[in-house]
């Protein structure tokens, strides 16, 4: 990310130590047992709102990406700079190579010790990103489903390619119609995930989801402070569109090209921003048309995080972008009525 701070896409105030002059002194209660979420679509802000609140309140970062979970891949993730990663601790980030399968559950393992270990080292516990999945892992536990079955994940995949665009939502609109209501037709892992559920339970996923008894474990020990952006929806949209551009500017082919030698075509490359740059690898776009494509995937990306977030329990909305000083000041003033 340190490649595109100097582009002008992310407007921070002048740096994280002038938005730390915005809090209130003042000396903190014991935060032994509150961890705070920043929820928000990608391009909002979170990562400068998540350093100031970590700088101001002795808080440790742990991040909630899918994909800034892998090595190598940092262009397309927006991952902190170095420089943000050595002011403050960060979790969750560079834990796996990109040929590893890291799963929803491996991240709630491992994001919950994190907690637990900042959380005993006297620390606040700061969890932000956009995945809204590994959120609901890591705050209420994942359904004990079956297990995941490689040799019919592998048919079902090819049996995508085989047929016609839209023939896995068909075949889950079959098995189980209200799964199919909820599961966007594009959204290719979920789906076979839940036709997967499907054949394995020999009942619908629906049904799988509404039996109490098979959920697991939600977190215990903290109380849970939400705090979402929701930035205006132009203004975020524009910040996108410039910060795709500026990925591309800054290697993003060149470095998907270094990921593919060395791993090959896993699935952490069909991921928003590295999708489009393999296809420009492969000769199919040109890199405009790429540079089009990720401005268009994430702004779609964005409006289903906000879909996804507006239904986490409790969230202490803040309409603007979190590197913004009414941001800073307000989230930094549910904080510290939090600590009581």
């Amino acid at each position: 990310m340190s490649a595109l701070k100097g582009t002008g896409i992310s407007p921070y105030i002048s740096s994280v130590e002038s938005a730390r002059a915005l809090a209130p002194e003042g000396n903190l209660p014991n935060a032994d047992s509150l961890a705070v979420l920043l929820l928000g679509p990608t391009g909002s802000g979170k990562t400068v709102l998540s350093l100031v609140l970590a700088e101001r309140f002795g808080g440790e970062i742990v991040s909630c990406d899918s994909v800034a979970v892998y090595r190598g891949m940092d262009l397309g993730t927006a991952k902190p700079t170095g420089d943000e990663r050595a002011r403050v601790p960060h979790h969750l980030i560079d834990v796996a190579e990109p040929d590893q399968p890291f799963t929803a559950g491996e991240y709630s393992r491992q994001a919950r010790a994190a907690l637990r270990q900042i959380a005993g080292r006297g620390r606040l516990p700061i969890v932000t990103g956009g995945t809204g999945l590994y959120l609901r892992a890591l705050t209420e536990g994942l359904f004990a489903g079956p297990e995941r079955q490689t040799d019919l994940r592998a048919r079902l995949q090819r049996s995508r390619q085989r047929h016609a665009e839209g023939w896995l939502h068909k075949l889950l609109v079959h098995l189980d119609p209200a799964s199919a209501k909820r599961i966007h037709a594009n959204d290719t892992p979920k789906l076979i995930r839940a036709i997967e559920v499907c054949l394995a339970a020999r009942k619908p996923l629906s049904e799988v989801l509404g039996n109490k008894m098979s959920a697991r474990d939600p977190l215990t020990g903290f109380r849970l402070l939400r705090i979402g952006l929701n930035p205006p929806r132009q203004a975020l949209y524009d910040r996108l569109n410039r910060r795709a551009a500026a990925m591309f500017a800054a290697g993003l082919t060149e470095e998907a090209r270094g990921l593919l030698a060395r791993h090959g075509p896993v699935k952490a490359l069909d991921s928003l921003g590295y999708r489009q740059a393999m296809g420009v690898l492969a000769g199919g776009l040109s890199e405009e048309a790429a540079i089009a494509a990720a401005q268009q995937g994430h702004r779609n990306y964005a409006k289903r995080q906000l879909t996804w977030f507006r239904r986490e329990p409790e969230v202490h909305w803040i309409e603007g972008f979190g590197d913004e000083a009414e941001s800073l000041l307000r989230a930094t003033e549910l904080v510290q009525i939090a600590f009581g």
